[in-house]
């Protein structure tokens, strides 16, 4: 049977190759560490349980859920961007729920790209903008991000020939692998480009809520006439520990948020109602859980953090994110890092490669494993590198 050749140049997923590489080497009875795969691994809070119970025993959230999806869950999104943002959106037309944001990054390049066109894309990145565009029929063009630029794009050094091919450009504050973080100026000069080339502006800004140090992540959509070249994809899965249940968003411009609603009224049937019931909870109910979340984190990379340095690693603690993104020691490759990780210390993180070329040279190591398997993990580092 014949494959597609857009599948058949697609790189096996990063995660998936993650997940085989643990289970092999457990199924062979070695003992591992993973700090590889951002998975919180507390429970989802119990007042968004008990709304999901509750929605689930109402036979009307057993239908398909609707296209725009349920007035409650946008109308509560709504609120949320008023209340954290500053900014006022129409639940009805700017608010457009997701199977995670995922999801929405996968589809929106089918919505806002024709075939042959281009798409700016970070790299290192989160590795489904690439895919996404590549499975759209676009081009993909790296947008690259450096440790001495803090890991923002240089915009301005973007040439004119690239700005006249793009049509879409994906942005991603607080960073995924980078863990690097933005302020307003960036985004107004995001927003100006876009305006300027006329290009679709898609913002990741999924760790909106797991931040440090006093440091606020803001919303695209604060800046004056981002709307009209910009969407913003938020998710549920870290803020409220809810990775399983498949639940996003994304806001934007009317114009975009109905093109990506079109794509998906033709792929998938929604959400299950009752989840996004569930979603209202988390939004609109106590906010506690999302703070305790912070402070686990938080404690968790001081701890990793402080291990890493003394053993002579250059590492900066990340302002926010679930990751600590490492220069690996001189002499060794993102590769052959990870690999003596594994094999010394029987340890597993993510090769920066894995991200894009300019990956290369680092490590992402992750946070959301229990506190005494994260002692463990350093412990065994520690011991294997002393």
């Amino acid at each position: 049977m014949r494959i597609a050749r857009r599948v058949q140049d697609l790189p096996p997923y990063l995660f998936a190759a993650i997940e085989r590489q643990i289970a092999e080497r457990r199924a062979a009875g070695v003992d591992v560490i993973s700090l590889g795969i951002g998975d919180p691994d507390h429970p989802t809070p119990p007042h968004i349980v008990a709304a999901l119970v509750e929605a689930v025993h109402d036979p009307s959230t057993h239908q398909y859920p609707t296209n725009r999806g349920e007035a409650a869950f946008r109308e509560a999104v709504a609120a949320f961007y008023a209340r954290r943002f500053g900014v006022d959106v129409d639940p009805a037309t700017e608010v457009v729920p997701l199977l995670g944001a995922k999801e929405g990054i996968a589809h929106v390049p089918r919505a806002c790209l024709n075939p042959g066109e281009a798409a700016l894309v970070p790299d290192p990145g989160y590795p489904v903008y690439r895919t996404s565009v590549i499975l759209s029929g676009g081009i993909p063009v790296d947008l690259p991000l450096s440790e001495e630029d803090g890991f923002l794009p240089d915009l301005d050094s973007v040439e004119g020939a690239v700005w006249d091919r793009a049509r879409m450009m994906f942005i991603n504050y607080p960073n995924n692998p980078t863990s690097a973080v933005a302020d307003l100026s960036f985004f107004e000069k995001a927003v100006y480009y876009a305006r300027r080339h006329e290009v679709l502006l898609a913002h990741d800004n999924a760790y909106s809520e797991i931040t440090y140090d006093g440091y606020r992540a803001p919303s695209l959509l604060e800046v004056p006439g981002a709307r009209e070249w910009g969407l913003e994809f938020h998710s549920l899965s870290k803020t409220y520990n809810m990775t399983g249940w498949r639940l996003g968003f994304a806001v934007g411009g009317e114009r975009v948020v109905a093109a990506l609603g079109k794509v998906k009224t033709n792929v998938d049937s929604g959400v299950f109602n009752a989840i996004q019931l569930a979603g209202v909870a988390a939004l609109e109910g106590p906010q506690d859980c999302v703070e305790h979340n912070r402070n686990v984190y938080r404690r968790r990379r001081d701890e990793l953090v402080n291990a890493l340095r003394l053993l002579g690693w250059k590492v900066e603690p990340p302002r926010a994110t679930l990751y600590v993104w490492m220069r690996v020691p001189e002499g060794h490759t993102s590769g052959s890092f990870t690999r003596e990780l594994l094999e010394r210390a029987r340890v597993v993180v993510v090769p920066g490669a894995a991200y894009g070329s300019r990956g290369e040279g680092y490590v992402r190591f992750s946070l959301t494993l229990p506190d005494d398997e994260l002692r463990e993990g350093v412990r065994r580092i520690r011991e294997a590198f002393s």
